[in-house]
């Protein structure tokens, strides 16, 4: 299992209010990053006509048993790239038990799921194919029959994949859709002060931000992705009321990742409710402060968490279609 959150330095504030520069100490950034442009991997090359093909394959909703759903049916990327349901609807109306997250800026968290049992986009788009209570296709031979019934998709396969004898296959299909998702990153108003322009942000986001970070919350959410690299048990300084989904346990068996979870990424919070897991949680105000009090032990003003609100939403950034 990866290590817990490391142990949180001490941070200098330098709050001098008034304008929007001069507010934070530019030593808090260190802990943070821009988004890369594209979140690249060496064993599955972004290329053009690979993000094509998986732009097309993540839309079409006939690898499923009911011709209905797709990966956009809980993944809307217009809606920045989740459905807003606590828990999504798959075939026949069948629940999971756990929240959608969103795949915007997703392929460059360390594991998928919320559990960690995918290593990487590409592994995670072949499970809710396959899965009963997602899209149900039978078997990868069937999916590979749907993709041979459409005559237009072997040309576009042998384009994405020219050194393959015989491209059109299951596993390519993942690459292709891994590939596309590996495009899908959101920069905002955050990656422009990041990278110099200090009007990016006005000083009460930046005040914000030093409120997330002297509260803790960067203990977990930190790097490009404010987040998405690491595992954190759900309750370090007080107990989890809800202990009814395993988290990690459920993959491992080790009694040590009980209420184990991927810490998400922050990009885009503010328009990704509900939040957590079991999609349990309404608004990112509740979030803020369950978090502050279960993770770190902190009892926030109202104050206080619209301070850190404030500066989550200049995570947000408008997503394409």
């Amino acid at each position: 299992m990866k290590a817990l959150a490391p142990a949180l330095f001490l941070l200098l504030l330098s709050c001098s209010g008034g304008g929007r520069e001069g507010v934070l100490d530019p030593g808090l950034l260190n802990a943070f990053a821009p988004l890369p442009e594209v979140m690249e991997a060496d064993h599955n090359p972004v290329t053009p006509a690979k993000t094509a093909l998986g732009r097309r394959l993540f839309h079409d909703p006939r690898f499923s048993q009911s011709g209905a759903i797709s990966c956009a049916t809980c993944h809307p990327l217009d809606q920045y790239g989740m459905d807003g349901e606590t828990v999504s609807d798959g075939h026949e109306g069948a629940k999971g038990e756990r929240n959608a997250p969103t795949v915007y800026n997703a392929a460059g968290h360390f594991v998928q799921f919320w559990d960690g049992r995918a290593a990487d986009v590409e592994e995670q788009a072949r499970g809710p194919v396959l899965n009963p209570v997602e899209m149900a296709m039978a078997s990868e031979a069937d999916v590979e029959t749907v993709l041979r019934s459409d005559p237009s998709y072997a040309p576009e396969f042998r384009r994405a994949f020219p050194r393959d004898a015989d491209p059109l296959t299951f596993n390519n299909m993942a690459l292709a859709i891994g590939a596309f998702e590996r495009t899908l990153t959101t920069p905002s108003r955050w990656d422009a002060f990041l990278k110099g322009d200090q009007s990016a942000l006005t000083s009460g986001e930046q005040a914000g931000f030093a409120k997330f970070t002297e509260t803790g919350c960067m203990t977990c959410h930190r790097g490009p992705y404010v987040g998405g690299q690491m595992y954190s048990r759900l309750g370090i300084v007080k107990n989890w009321p809800d202990k009814r989904d395993t988290g990690r346990f459920q993959v491992t068996g080790h009694e040590r990742d009980r209420l184990i979870f991927k810490v998400p990424g922050l990009r885009n919070v503010s328009k990704t409710a509900p939040y957590f897991h079991n999609g349990a949680v309404e608004t990112l105000d509740e979030a803020i402060s369950l978090m502050a009090g279960y993770q770190l032990g902190k009892q926030l003003t109202d104050d206080e968490v619209h301070q850190i609100k404030t500066w989550l939403q200049t995570l947000t950034a408008q997503p394409g279609d």
